[in-house]
């Protein structure tokens, strides 16, 4: 098969680095189209969407009210988070339990950001610590895998944790840091879902060495069937409903609770920042900030030619690098040899692994005769 002629979209800044990426005759991307038809029918950044912001508060105080809290929300010290969890409790003064994921891979930044957030707005904190000895096994043998998705071992965890704290509390409302602005446009060849536990059972099994004895999984019908329709967890994303703007919301959020910036998007994870800046542009050549700051320009927070400025930016400095590459090997437990012989094994697909591809595909075609299609649409992407 020939080689593609490289092509960067006249819109965005999305280009073929995207294997399934599709060009019109103006050059405009496919992921334009699916922004606009997609995104447009839950992103209310207008004025149209505070009181469907109002009502859902409302609707969630009125339900909880004889309960300890109002909501559960993940609270990780990245901008999105660290912005939520100010302007719940601002805005809305929510009653609200984050739950924080330690997978052993927290910067000494991140540590600081959240102490300093649930100090200041006075909310509820709960951490789960990750059994060290598992995940660092899993981990290992993800990058032995070669799979796409890293950063599986960290949000499936995160993910399940989340469930079943909010079982435990009654809790039956999550509102999430996600929204449209800036994770509007992100390739489905770029990512794998995180709660698929079959995928990760079998990639274990085959590279791993220590059992996942307190490791909790929640695979495909706990997350998908049990906690949204038989336990009734609703997940919302509030941000989809305001103007919300990255570098406004930074700057608020280091005025009002003392944040400190990591210098970009999830370095707040010193795993993931090694992961998206090193591996994915090694092993699978491309850069994630792609889509980021596509989805800015799609929102109308900066302009193409402001992202074309930003991804010249290089992801590492080489001595910055260096140190990160020895300090994960360390971590992982494995010799500077041995992880340079790790990181040059092949890529592999998820999909040469068992997986619930099947339950995903097929799901939809039973939801539908349900009647709740609407509702499960979103979550099975």
């Amino acid at each position: 098969m020939a080689k593609r002629e490289y092509q960067v979209c006249t819109k965005t800044i999305m280009d073929t680095s995207d294997p399934e990426i599709t060009f019109d005759e103006n050059g405009v991307c496919n992921h334009v189209d699916l922004f606009n038809k997609e995104v447009g029918e839950t992103w209310f950044p207008g004025p149209e969407g505070k009181p469907k912001l109002d009502s859902l508060i409302n609707k969630i105080k009125s339900e909880s009210k004889h309960l300890e809290y109002d909501v559960i929300i993940g609270l990780s010290g990245g901008v999105d988070s660290s912005y939520l969890a100010y302007f719940l409790k601002k805005e809305y003064n929510l009653r609200m339990l984050a739950v924080h994921v330690d997978a052993g891979w927290n910067s000494e930044l991140a540590v600081m950001n959240i102490e300093n957030i649930v100090k200041i707005l006075d909310i509820d904190l709960f951490t789960y610590v990750v059994n060290w000895k598992e995940i660092q096994d899993l981990q290992l043998a993800y990058l032995k895998s070669g799979v796409i998705n890293q950063d599986v071992p960290q949000d499936h965890v995160f993910k399940a944790s989340l469930q079943y704290t909010a079982k435990k509390h009654g809790i039956k409302y999550f509102l999430s840091g996600g929204n449209h602005a800036t994770e509007g446009i992100l390739p489905t060849s770029w990512v794998y879902r995180a709660a698929d536990s079959r995928n990760l059972k079998a990639i274990h099994k085959k590279y791993g060495k220590v059992k996942l004895k307190t490791y909790p999984i929640a695979g495909f019908w706990k997350t998908f069937v049990y906690f949204p329709f038989i336990y009734g967890l609703k997940s919302r994303r509030p941000l989809n409903f305001i103007d919300f703007k990255k570098e406004a919301a930074k700057e608020l959020i280091i005025k009002e609770l003392n944040w400190r910036d990591y210098g970009g998007k999830h370095c707040e994870s010193n795993w993931t920042k090694f992961y998206q800046n090193f591996w994915l542009p090694k092993k699978y050549g491309f850069d994630k900030r792609r889509a980021h700051l596509s989805s800015m320009i799609m929102s109308g927070e900066i302009t193409r030619d402001e992202a074309l400025a930003e991804i010249d930016i290089p992801l590492y400095d080489p001595h910055e690098l260096e140190m990160d590459k020895a300090y994960v090997a360390r971590k992982l437990g494995v010799s500077k040899e041995e992880f340079n012989a790790i990181l040059d094994m092949p890529i592999q697909s998820h999909f040469d692994f068992k997986n619930e591809r099947f339950l995903y595909k097929n799901a939809l075609g039973i939801i539908r005769k349900l009647g709740v299609v609407k509702i499960i649409k979103g979550r099975l992407r």
